[in-house]
């Protein structure tokens, strides 16, 4: 098979519809990663503003997708709200839940929509942390269950985590990482089930340090976040912690003259400070002068945000490299399947 025709068939992996249980923050960033990507979402949520808000998201989306790419993008997928899980997993390729973290309530969501849906539908959870197996718990054919965690904004930040439980079928991933490729995304299949997968482990030894640092006076709110943007924040998006020139080579000599020290007391490891009011007011009131500082409202910080992850991806696309990959990947996907104009 040439390149040319892998890529069609990849394309054409797209599914036609899905089903989305919840429209909070992460639903509603799914909604608009599937439906500007040409695919049909049907949404249940209890929430009445959840039409509202995936609205909302769907605007920010499109903004953002009009500067991330000139490739033009397929006919936008439609946006059904329906009443019940039933109503949202019929007739769909695949599911994706994204309700509260909580585990009865995910539980509850998964085994009605299991009970629902085709046997043959993929169901995947949007949890950043809760296990697999313990979400299969109440499923009805559980071999189609797959942690498919994303990161937000979700229809801008390339990379889905997919996590399988005790019970899920092999060829599970597999299908899971297709549909999300076609779609845009990074699938990193996580090899062994473990709370928070990988990159929120990595983020929350991050998040304890730099709440020590605010607790105990070394540095204020404002000072934390520029010390991670202005540093490693920019080379973390080329490289990971891992990724240095040479090798074996590279890696044992890099490991020689700075592993020692690792065994220097200088981070908190997993201590956490004690969340006290008068800490957490400190946070808080910390929080909000760096928000008068940079005088954006919410929304304008959102597409801030945007706008420097899309020069971020676009500067990386043009070296071809990282998530830059990712984006010239599903920008080819999307020329394969635009319509002939000649």
């Amino acid at each position: 098979m040439s390149m040319a025709e892998g890529l069609k068939s990849m394309s054409d992996r797209r599914p036609r519809a899905v089903g989305l249980l919840g429209g909070g923050l992460i639903g509603g960033g799914w909604a608009a990663r599937f439906m500007l990507n040409g695919v049909d979402v049907r949404l249940y949520s209890p929430s009445a503003s959840a039409v509202e808000r995936v609205q909302k998201i769907l605007l920010k989306a499109r903004r953002a997708y009009q500067r991330l790419t000139q490739v033009p993008l397929p006919a936008e997928g439609s946006l059904v709200v329906v009443e019940s899980v039933a109503d949202a997993v019929r007739d769909v390729e695949l599911v994706q839940e994204s309700a509260p973290e909580r585990l009865d309530l995910k539980q509850q969501l998964l085994a009605t929509a299991s009970r629902a849906a085709a046997p043959e539908t993929l169901i995947c959870s949007s949890t950043s942390g809760l296990g697999p197996s313990l979400l299969q718990a109440e499923m009805h054919h559980p071999e189609r269950l797959l942690v498919a965690h994303p990161f937000n904004p979700a229809y801008l930040m390339p990379l889905v985590e997919l996590c399988a439980g005790q019970r899920t079928a092999p060829e599970t991933s597999a299908r899971a990482a297709e549909i999300y490729r076609t779609v845009g995304m990074h699938p990193l299949l996580v090899r062994k089930e473990v709370d928070g997968f990988i990159a929120n482990r990595l983020q929350e030894a991050m998040w304890r340090e730099a709440l020590w640092l605010v607790h105990d006076g070394v540095a204020t709110v404002q000072e934390v976040d520029d010390a991670v943007r202005y540093s490693f924040g920019l080379r973390r998006a080329v490289i990971g912690p891992f990724r240095i020139g040479g090798g074996a080579t590279g890696m044992r000599r890099y490991m020689e003259q700075w592993g020692p020290m690792l065994k220097c007391p200088w981070t908190k490891l997993t201590d956490v400070p004690e969340l006290t009011d008068g800490f957490l007011n400190e946070l808080a009131e910390q929080s909000e002068s760096q928000a008068r500082t940079e005088n954006l409202t919410l929304p304008e910080l959102e597409e801030k945000r945007d706008d420097c992850l899309v020069a971020l991806l676009q500067g990386l696309r043009a070296q071809r490299y990282g998530a830059g990959e990712t984006l010239a990947r599903w920008e080819q996907g999307l020329r394969d399947r635009a319509p002939n104009t000649q």
